[in-house]
């Protein structure tokens, strides 16, 4: 192929989409407005399929790894084992090692160039950057353009395709409870703060970070704190995002004249509604949007996530249909043989996790059969 792909957004999604599109020889560039390569932050937890996703290299950017979680509500508790530890990252490393990998491959990296529109342009496409300390803007051409500038993407607006729903997300460091160990993550579930949950995830043998995800427009700061102040932690510091939050699948491509637009990631709403985990499904996308552009539009990894997005969305309904007395019945429910499963499928394979849990545990479907007709 001799196509030039240009990418917009300097994200986790947007390398490796360019890192798989480069090694097969196209003309990749990536144009991402700020100066530095992952200059925001967060501590993510992911299952161990990202680097499954991604080559061997990346294990230098997890900085620690979950063995069991301990999840907790209206005075009842429950540890899950798992057989293929979580991994915890930093988002700033896993970019900056995912900036590298696509230069290897042969991808150029711009940065200091922000997107401002796109427009046909005979065969391909024209785009209007502007260059940090520089007045005016350039106008570049591509003849496929790959929004992966996060969940509010300018590519998606000039392009006229959907804009995502968002939800706040905030996590403060701290340092961890006397009895709680390194390898282990706490969930607590309490559905009168939050639809979805509060975490402490260590990422060394002493520190961890405390965070909760909110509704649209809620204020979610004050309940971290008062939920901090409650646990007997004091916060070091607060890392804060706006989130995707997947409601159904929406077209992430759109012909423009003879050119191409496809989002990625957090532009596309690659994300898993049940947790709001986006990286692994994100780099999913990566994966679907490169084999799309390979393949002249057609993706069969793009179907798979849609399905795996579909599932978490399911999960989530039922979730958010849950009181407190369902959360604490839900936690008696949890025999060792479902323990077990919990274990061994991650997150990232609710296909599976999902049948082992139905057929062990009857009662479970019938808990979430009740709270999807509460939640409607």
């Amino acid at each position: 192929m001799s196509k030039d792909i240009a990418i917009i957004g300097g994200s986790a999604a947007g390398f490796l989409t360019a890192s798989l599109l480069a090694r097969k020889g196209l003309r990749v560039r990536v144009f991402e407005k700020s100066e530095r390569i992952g200059h925001s932050p967060r501590t993510l937890i992911v299952t161990g399929h990202m680097l499954d996703l991604l080559e061997p290299l990346c294990n230098s950017t997890v900085i620690n790894r979950i063995n069991r979680f301990e999840l907790f509500t209206d005075g009842r508790s429950a540890t899950i084992y798992l057989k293929k530890p979580d991994l915890v990252l930093e988002r700033t490393t896993l970019i900056q090692t995912l900036t590298k990998m696509a230069e290897t491959n042969g991808a150029e990296i711009l940065s200091g160039h922000r997107f401002l529109s796109l427009k046909p342009n005979g065969k391909s496409l024209a785009f209007a950057v502007s260059q940090n300390g520089y007045n005016g803007t350039t106008e570049e051409s591509a003849d496929i353009l790959v929004g992966a500038d996060g969940a509010f993407s300018k590519v998606a607006k000039s392009a006229g395709l959907p804009k995502q729903t968002t939800v706040p997300i905030i996590q403060a460091t701290v340092k961890l409870p006397g009895d709680m160990l390194s390898d282990s993550t706490r969930i607590w579930f309490v559905p009168e703060h939050t639809p979805y949950f509060y975490w402490l995830i260590p990422f060394s043998s002493t520190r961890g970070v405390l965070g909760l995800i909110g509704e649209e427009g809620q204020e979610i700061k004050g309940r971290l704190e008062s939920f901090l102040e409650d646990k007997g932690m004091e916060p070091m510091e607060f890392q804060e995002a706006q989130v995707p939050k997947y409601t159904r699948w929406v077209s992430n491509h759109r012909k423009i004249g003879k050119g191409h637009v496809y989002l990625v990631g957090d532009a596309a709403g690659h994300v898993k509604v049940s947790t709001v985990g986006g990286i692994v499904t994100g780099l999913q996308g990566a994966h679907g949007v490169a084999e799309a552009i390979l393949n002249g539009g057609s993706s069969r990894k793009f179907r798979l996530l849609r399905r795996e997005l579909d599932r978490h969305r399911l999960i989530r309904r039922v979730l958010c249909g849950l009181n407190q007395k369902d959360y604490a019945t839900l936690l008696d429910l949890l025999t060792p043989a479902i323990r077990l499963s919990l274990g061994v499928f991650t997150r990232d394979e609710t296909s599976k996790l999902l049948l082992n849990v139905m057929l062990k545990q009857p009662r479970l479907l019938l808990l979430g059969l009740r709270a999807l007709l509460i939640g409607r």
